[in-house]
């Protein structure tokens, strides 16, 4: 079944990742939740850090799983940006891949 993540960007201008190879490039709340969706439909995330690693090989797959179902829906609220991902990915994983776009610049609000 899937999980409801509500997530907010509080400053979005600063909603990216230590790496700019990996992180958020979008400006926009439609932007932002297309590149969250792609994260958690596709594999290029995770291929591309996988890639940075020290031992690539030795990298867990468990981390690549993919939800080709994952929809993501953005909605500008003030100067914040909330993003609700629906997905079978879990939870472990979305933080994962939210830390590597957004820094430490993003709160899980409800999970249901």
């Amino acid at each position: 079944m899937p999980v409801h993540y509500s997530i907010s960007l509080p400053d979005p201008a600063a909603a990216r990742g230590a790496d700019p190879r990996l992180s958020f490039t979008a400006n926009g709340a439609d932007t932002f939740a297309e590149q969250l969706q792609d994260a958690l439909r596709t594999p290029a995330l995770f291929e591309r850090w996988k890639a940075t690693q020290d031992e690539p090989d030795d990298v867990d797959p468990a981390l690549g799983i993919t939800d080709p179902e994952a929809t993501v829906i953005g909605r500008q609220s003030d100067l914040r940006i909330d993003l609700v991902a629906i997905t079978r990915i879990p939870g472990d994983v979305l933080k994962q891949r939210l830390r590597l776009l957004a820094g430490r610049h993003w709160e899980l609000r409800d999970v249901r």
